[in-house]
């Protein structure tokens, strides 16, 4: 099963300390471009942070249905939209042909 992620949830598990615990329920976590930037770039001096930079079980992956990111942030920021996108795309869901 694949799992995508969204920035949220990995900050606050990086912030609490059980980062860990994401690699022990699913293995791999796949993260769009837009999510690793929030998580590791702007949030480069957050404590643990290098944990979740480092970690070689998430991995990121380019969103492909870019007409669905442009949709989707007319309501949500970047990493919530491509979260959503990659989503779509690994579960191969047509959500919008524009």
């Amino acid at each position: 099963m694949k799992i995508v992620g969204n920035a949220s949830p990995v900050i606050a598990l990086i912030r609490i300390g059980p980062l860990d615990l994401l690699r022990q329920l699913y293995r791999e976590i796949v993260i769009p471009d837009a999510v690793w930037h929030e998580v590791v770039v702007e949030g480069t001096d957050q404590p643990g942070v290098e944990m979740g930079s480092s970690a070689s079980w998430i991995v990121r992956q380019i969103v492909t249905n870019r007409p669905l990111v442009h949709v989707l942030q007319q309501e949500l920021d970047a990493g919530e939209a491509e979260a959503i996108a990659l989503a779509s795309d690994i579960l191969q869901i047509s959500c919008v042909h524009l």
